[in-house]
C-alpha cells in the first residue's frame, strides 16, 4: 500500500466537536497524505523497524518521514520503545485508520467487482471454503478472492491489523480490540499413531517414567501446543516437541512415515488416512474453532461469514447449533 501516495498533495484536518475535542486539536490545518500512509503502518506493525521491513523500505528513511510529520504537527504521535501512542497519536490513528484500512476493498470496487480476503489453516482452505465461495458467487458474481494460507498467531495479527477482512481460526481467550468473533465448533486434541503402533489409550504414555517416542506437533506459539504442554505440565509429565512442522497436514505426514506420535486435532468431515489412527485426550481442554472479522457492517463479509457458519454447522452434525457472537471490547 505504501508508495500509493508518493505525490506531496496536501488535505486539510479539521477535528470539531465538543470542548473536549476542541482542546485536543491537533496543532495544524495541512499535512502530507504519503506521511500519514506511513504512520498508519508503523502503528499497524507496531513501530517503525517491523512496518520497514513490511514496506521493503530504509529504516533511517521510514523514520525521518515519521519525524517529519511530527515536527508538522508540533506533536509526539508516539513512545518508541515500548511502543505507545500519544493522545494526539490516538486522535490522528482513529482519525486516518477507516481510509487506509479501506483501500484495497476501494479500488476493487472503482475497478469493479467485490473483493475480501480470507486467511485460515490448510485444510479449510482446501476442503470446505471451496464450497463457500461457489455459494457466495452466485450472490457476488464478480467476487475477487484473496485466500492466505497462515497458522493462529499470524491469522490473528493480520485480522488485528486490518490486512484480512475475515479469519476462520482458532479463538483466542481474549480478543483484540475491534476484533469480532463466533465461536464455529470444537475441536479435540488428539495423538496420531501409525496403525501398527502399540499404542491403546494415552493413560499408557502417562504412566511411563519417560516417553521414548519424538513428539512430532506445530511450533510451540502455536495455541494447540501450549495448551498441551500447560496440561501435561499440570500432570507433572515432560514431553517436549522432537520434530517441529508448519501445519497439521506434515504432523500426519511424519507420522505416516515413522518419525514419532504427532499431536493434532479432530476436525468434523475430516477422515484420517488409512494407515494412521488417532488416541483421544479425554483430560485434555476443547479448543474452539471460529470466525474473526472487524467490520460487522459489510455485506460480502457478512454473507461468507453466514455461509461458513452453516458449513460449520452440517460439518459438525448439529444443524441447530448456533453458537454466540463474541462482541470486541
Amino acid at each position: 500500500m505504501a508508495g500509493r501516495f508518493r505525490h506531496e498533495s496536501r488535505m486539510s484536518v479539521k477535528i470539531t466537536g465538543g470542548d473536549r475535542r476542541r482542546r485536543n486539536r491537533l496543532p495544524c490545518d495541512q499535512m502530507n497524505i504519503h506521511q500519514l500512509e506511513l504512520f498508519f503502518h508503523v502503528v499497524t506493525h507496531q513501530g517503525v523497524s517491523p512496518a520497514a521491513r513490511a514496506l521493503d523500505k530504509e529504516q533511517p528513511t521510514l523514520s525521518r518521514q515519521i519525524n517529519d510529520l511530527e515536527a508538522s504537527l508540533g506533536a509526539k504521535l508516539y513512545h518508541r520503545r515500548p511502543f505507545r501512542l500519544t493522545e494526539k497519536g490516538e486522535i490522528l490513528f482513529h482519525a486516518i485508520e477507516p481510509f487506509f484500512r479501506g483501500l484495497p476493498r476501494l479500488e476493487q470496487q472503482v475497478k469493479g467487482g467485490d473483493s475480501i480476503r480470507i486467511g485460515a489453516s490448510p485444510i479449510f482452505l482446501t476442503d470446505h471454503l471451496p464450497v463457500v465461495e461457489k455459494q457466495v458467487r452466485k450472490v457476488f458474481p464478480r467476487l475477487h478472492l484473496v485466500l492466505r494460507e497462515s497458522n493462529q498467531p499470524r491469522l490473528l495479527q493480520d485480522i488485528e491489523r486490518g490486512e484480512i477482512d475475515l479469519a476462520i481460526t482458532l479463538l483466542p481467550a481474549e480478543l483484540p480490540r475491534k476484533i469480532f468473533a463466533k465461536p464455529l465448533y470444537p475441536l479435540h486434541l488428539i495423538l496420531l499413531a501409525p496403525k501398527k503402533h502399540k499404542l491403546v489409550s494415552a493413560a499408557e504414555l502417562w504412566r511411563r517414567s519417560k516417553i521414548d517416542e519424538p513428539l512430532i506437533s506445530l511450533p510451540p506459539e502455536e495455541m494447540i501446543c501450549r495448551q498441551f504442554q500447560q496440561t501435561l505440565k499440570r500432570m507433572e509429565i515432560e514431553w517436549r516437541p522432537g520434530i517441529e512442522v508448519g501445519s497439521l497436514d506434515l504432523v500426519a505426514r511424519y507420522v505416516q512415515e515413522g518419525y514419532g506420535l504427532g499431536l493434532s486435532v479432530r476436525i468434523p468431515g475430516v477422515t484420517l488416512p488409512p494407515e494412521l489412527r488417532a488416541i483421544e485426550l479425554p483430560d485434555f481442554p476443547v479448543i474452539p474453532l471460529g470466525l474473526l472479522w472487524r467490520d460487522n457492517q459489510d455485506k460480502l463479509v457478512r454473507l461468507f461469514r453466514e455461509r461458513v457458519e452453516e458449513r460449520a454447522a452440517k460439518m459438525a452434525g448439529s444443524p441447530e447449533h448456533k453458537p454466540r457472537e463474541r462482541d470486541p471490547a
